[in-house]
């Protein structure tokens, strides 16, 4: 598992990016789908991490769409009311705009992009997690540990997807 992070910071202190990849054994679409379609199936593959989402108004996986998250984040158990920003299917990309919840204690605003890609001339492929964000204060901490929030739960539903896809493959079964 290859995982790359990096910082940037704008000209104001109180704004930042945070960006990482990870490699995941499952298609792009696949991944992609969990986000889009399927977002209430992510506290299965992350019961540990994610406690449930929940389509608080519209259409899974269609722009304007709201969200309610419920997840673990740093010991405690966190809620965000996200907007869906953009999705871009041929892209494998999903972005949510956080509208409300503890995240906005600390943030004027703050916004979650993944774009899933399938590798090239191999299986797998890498999802991109692009974080967005203005502090409210100097004193407020860059969100990397929500940034390994986000590889963990790469990583767990990368692992549910290929499990779910054991599960349905066919066997060849050899009669004694």
């Amino acid at each position: 598992l290859k995982i790359s992070k990096k910082i940037m910071a704008e000209a104001s202190s109180l704004v930042g990016k945070l960006e990482t990849e990870v490699e995941i054994k499952a298609s792009a679409k696949k991944f992609h789908h969990m986000f889009t379609e399927r977002p209430h199936h992510v506290s299965k593959a992350t019961p540990d991490k994610i406690h449930g989402c929940e389509l608080h108004e519209g259409d899974w996986g269609k722009v304007g769409s709201i969200v309610i998250w419920k997840y673990v984040h740093d010991g405690k158990l966190t809620v965000g009311k996200n907007k869906i920003e953009a999705v871009d299917p041929e892209k494998n990309l999903i972005t949510f705009k956080v509208l409300e919840g503890d995240l906005m204690n600390e943030y004027k605003s703050f916004a979650f992009t993944l774009q899933v890609t399938p590798k090239q001339g191999e299986s797998g492929s890498i999802a991109h997690w692009h974080l967005e964000y203005e502090k409210i204060s100097e004193e407020v901490a860059h969100p990397e540990t929500l940034l390994q929030f986000c590889v963990e739960i790469s990583k767990e539903i990368d692992e549910h997807l290929l499990a779910e896809e054991q599960k349905n493959t066919p066997r060849l079964c050899v009669g004694l």
